[in-house]
């Protein structure tokens, strides 16, 4: 068998990986744990985990393989840290207060962006895991139907209807959300 084609992950290829991969793994984490540090250090494990592994690794298929690595950390984290926050120790993010106060808008404006991004991430938070991946991973991790099938191990057109299905039960939670928040 010839290995003519066959190109092993090095370290050089890894690091191009990364900084080609890096930021979108960072934006699906990101929506699953809502902490940034968090998910810096989930993507971080991701490409270490990725790297322990590479004598298994085919290039033709990394990128769904890191993605995949990289949703089952960050779920994994998320129950550590849902445990954490049961057990009143788990510390809150305040990237996203932040990055809103470097802005010009007004007091009013700034609550209300704070207020709206709370909602959508409560709604996310809601729903059911295999629906929430599809989103996260779809709109954050620009992937196509053809990559999250891989990453999910689900047929194609299953994530054409799974994604149908959670962005119709995200506009439900939300809603309702917003409704209560107004009374």
């Amino acid at each position: 068998m010839s290995t003519a084609h066959h190109q092993d992950l090095d370290q050089h290829r890894l690091e191009l990986l990364y900084a080609q991969l890096e930021r979108r793994l960072f934006n699906v984490v990101y929506r699953w744990l809502f902490d940034s540090e968090e998910a810096t250090d989930v993507v971080q494990d991701s490409f270490i985990a990725l790297w322990d592994m590479r004598d298994q690794v085919r290039l033709e298929t990394v990128e769904p393989l890191l993605f995949r690595i990289a949703i089952h950390r960050a779920a994994k984290r998320r129950r550590w840290l849902k445990l954490r926050g049961w057990l009143g120790i788990a510390p809150h993010d305040s990237s996203s207060l932040e990055q809103l106060s470097d802005t010009s808008a007004s007091p009013h404006q700034l609550l209300e962006t704070e207020e709206t991004y709370t909602l959508v991430h409560r709604a996310l938070d809601a729903l059911p895991e295999k629906y929430r991946q599809v989103i996260v991973l779809s709109e954050f991790g620009e992937l196509s139907y053809e990559q999250l099938a891989k990453v999910l191990g689900i047929q194609a057109g299953t994530v054409g209807s799974r994604r149908h299905r959670a962005m119709q039960l995200l506009r439900e939670r939300y809603t309702a959300l917003e409704q209560r928040r107004a009374k």
